[in-house]
């Protein structure tokens, strides 16, 4: 959204000190390992921009707190599978000889805002190995959190998502719905689905100091009925764990991720046949 619009739309400046008050009336606490999925715009004009933000969040969380944020880099793929855009077929061997090496510093994220693209780039904060999958992180945690992240089955139990959910994290979606939840591919894994298959996925790793194109299994993971998995969630008892409320004017929710996992497993074995 352009600035002169996200402007239009704000009454008033969102700062860093009416952040950290939203933060807190939303039920964010000291001590939390907390996955965020965001949307600068969606808070309307913040002061400081994505800075603000990831201040405001630290502030909240304290010495003791670990915030999390997915860090994707999902154009390293296998260019055969790509659609936004496609390439033409005789490019393909070329860009899997020629791609560069996922590096955690250097590599950007794709698509995931601009908050995350600055969190990443923050003085102590670590990311994990995965080429498309990673995730970044800062505080007590970030070490168990990011480290050994399997590059075959990225959402899986050798990732950080297994990770958070060992610590009983949870989700913030700061001005985005399900579909940006990424916790629900964890329930991907361990659901049992008639339609759940294991497809072989491709991407460039540095190997003594070379980029090398390798291949690993995954599964073949579908966020189209995320936010379906999110409507009933929420509809659910289960759901009832849920905090709503708005940050800036972005609506908001927060959850303990066990309780999603939890929920679209069960949701998937229902519905996905």
């Amino acid at each position: 959204m352009p600035e002169s619009q996200v402007v239009h739309k704000t009454e008033t400046p969102v700062t860093v000190e009416s952040l950290q008050a939203d933060f807190k009336a939303l039920g964010i606490e000291k001590g939390m390992v907390l996955l965020v999925h965001s949307s600068l715009s969606a808070m309307g004009w913040v002061c400081g921009g994505p800075v603000a933000v990831i201040i405001a969040l630290q502030e909240v969380l304290g010495e003791t707190g670990t915030l999390v944020m997915p860090t994707h880099s999902t154009d390293l793929s296998d260019p055969s599978q790509w659609e936004n855009p496609p390439v033409p077929a005789s490019w393909w061997q070329t860009i899997r000889e020629t791609m560069p090496a996922y590096d955690p510093v250097l590599t950007p994220t794709r698509s995931m805002g601009k908050i995350v693209e600055t969190f990443r780039r923050q003085k102590g904060v670590l990311r994990s190995t995965h080429p498309q999958s990673s995730f970044c992180a800062r505080g007590p945690q970030a070490s168990y959190v990011t480290d050994n992240h399997a590059l075959a089955f990225g959402f899986g139990e050798d990732s950080p998502l297994a990770r958070i959910y060992d610590l009983q994290g949870s989700v913030l979606l700061l001005g985005v719905g399900h579909s940006n939840n990424t916790s629900i591919h964890l329930a991907e894994y361990r659901a049992d689905f008639p339609t759940k298959r294991v497809v072989r996925e491709g991407a460039p790793i540095s190997q003594a100091g070379s980029s090398v194109w390798t291949t690993f299994e995954n599964i073949d993971v579908d966020a189209s009925d995320f936010d379906r998995i999110g409507e009933d969630f929420l509809r659910s008892d289960a759901g009832k764990v849920v905090r709503h409320d708005k940050v800036g004017n972005a609506n908001c929710q927060l959850m303990p991720q066990r309780a999603v996992v939890d929920f679209a497993i069960d949701w998937l074995e229902k519905n996905r046949t």
